[in-house]
């Protein structure tokens, strides 16, 4: 009799449902995520025919969890299920809409029981592989939460205190504006710190300037910088009226001081992901890529994991970053577009990697070039290029063998050998 489990994940408490080959109901029991509530599981499918050389799947709708480490390190098949597609098979069972906890666990088992080998197994990977994805998704969280601080940071400060902006941006080396990424750099920082209002700026002096770079941590050009600075911060400019602009001076540094503790996230968790992934086995493959590097490199690890079964083959794991396109043909009609459903974070450091790729003079810029006078836009040539180096990447993990830009790009890397790319002085 093959029995299938589901379990209704929450917070305070979770669902067990146990159903045999026929759908029927062979046991259910709410427990705490506690050792005894555990216990109780392992013996409820003990009970009902679990033994180490067949062991009764699970199907849950999270990967992660304290539930989900016990049950891996059993060695269990664990399917974690989408909660929309949990949703779309409840459905199918009942029409009034009506939905509890039993429920839900219910229809995850049935899930297993019906459709298990269109759902992918929780994958394998080393101890060493899922502590680089928590260090690598608090990475990103902790990048994309500076950008937002730094947004609102921008936005406050267009509003009362321009000036700021304006020196930076074109006293320093900045370029004709400063971006968000540019105002969380260390500089930017330091010298708001000292000047965060147009009355204080007037007043900031060359040495206070230069000990706030100095703080900082700048190390150079730093008296040329700070006179730069000063006349940029004297510059005359329109001011708002000043009990609202103190009231501003006053959010200004209460952002600021949320950006100083994120930078400092960021580079705390950059530090520990680099030197995680440096010591994983794949480490040389993946940075041998162009456009991989540590972090970028660490990241893609996290997301695709080093389980060489995870993936069938290299077009399952692109239809998973999204690089892959989507073709709807129905009759007459044939459409193909850019998949939407994805892993969003591969997908969102695979656009940075193509980016990075493109850039140098390559056979992968090459590539992109060609795809660019086919027709295809910026974002549609660096989606196909990132989908066949993805593919590529793919190959060279279950081949173990490092990226050959020849092999990669045969057409691409002889014409690219033929006329090469001029040097910039």
């Amino acid at each position: 009799m093959a029995v299938s489990c589901g379990i209704d994940w929450a917070e305070g408490h979770h669902d067990i449902a146990l159903v045999d080959g026929d759908g029927g109901l062979v046991a259910k029991r709410r427990i705490n995520e506690t050792l005894d509530g555990i216990a109780e599981l392992i013996a409820m499918l003990a009970a009902a025919g679990d033994t180490a050389e067949a062991m009764i799947p699970v199907a849950i709708e999270t990967p992660r969890g304290l539930l989900v480490a016990v049950l891996r390190a059993t060695g269990r098949p664990i399917y974690p299920i989408n909660p929309l597609a949990v949703a779309r098979y409840r459905q199918r069972t009942s029409v009034s809409g009506k939905k509890s906890d039993h429920v839900d666990a219910m229809a995850l088992a049935n899930i297993l029981r019906t459709d298990a080998h269109l759902h992918r197994r929780l994958p394998d990977d080393s101890d060493l592989a899922r502590s680089i994805t928590v260090l690598a998704r608090a990475y990103q969280d902790a990048v994309w939460r500076r950008t937002k601080i730094v947004q609102e940071l921008r936005a406050r400060l267009r509003e009362y205190y321009p000036g700021f902006l304006a020196a930076f941006g074109s006293g320093c080396g900045f370029g004709s504006g400063m971006s968000t990424t540019q105002l969380a750099s260390s500089d930017a920082r330091a010298v708001l710190a000292i000047a965060p209002c147009p009355e204080e700026a007037v007043r900031v002096s060359k040495a206070r300037v230069e000990a706030a770079l100095r703080r900082g941590g700048r190390q150079r050009r730093i008296s040329t910088m700070a006179t730069t600075m000063v006349a940029a911060l004297r510059v005359p400019q329109p001011r708002q009226d000043r009990l609202v602009e103190q009231a501003m001076r006053t959010e200004t540094l209460a952002l600021l001081g949320v950006l100083n503790a994120v930078c400092g996230s960021v580079d705390q968790l950059a530090a520990a992901l680099t030197e995680a992934f440096r010591q994983h086995p794949d480490y040389e493959i993946i940075t041998s890529f162009p456009g991989l590097a540590d972090i970028s490199g660490a990241i893609v690890l996290a997301e695709t994991g080093d389980d060489r079964h995870r993936f069938t083959d290299d077009r399952a794991l692109q239809a998973f970053a999204g690089s892959a396109p989507v073709t709807r043909a129905s009759g007459k009609s044939r459409t193909v577009t850019r998949r939407r459903t994805k892993n969003n974070r591969l997908a969102a450091i695979g656009y940075s990697w193509a980016f990075t790729a493109a850039a140098r003079p390559s056979p992968a810029r090459d590539h992109y070039l060609r795809r660019r006078k086919r027709g295809d836009g910026h974002p549609a040539a660096l989606r196909h290029l990132f989908n066949r180096m993805l593919g590529q990447l793919h190959h060279c993990l279950q081949t173990g063998q490092s990226y050959d830009p020849i092999k990669a790009f045969p057409h691409a890397a002889a014409g690219h050998a033929e006329h090469p790319a001029p040097v910039a002085a």
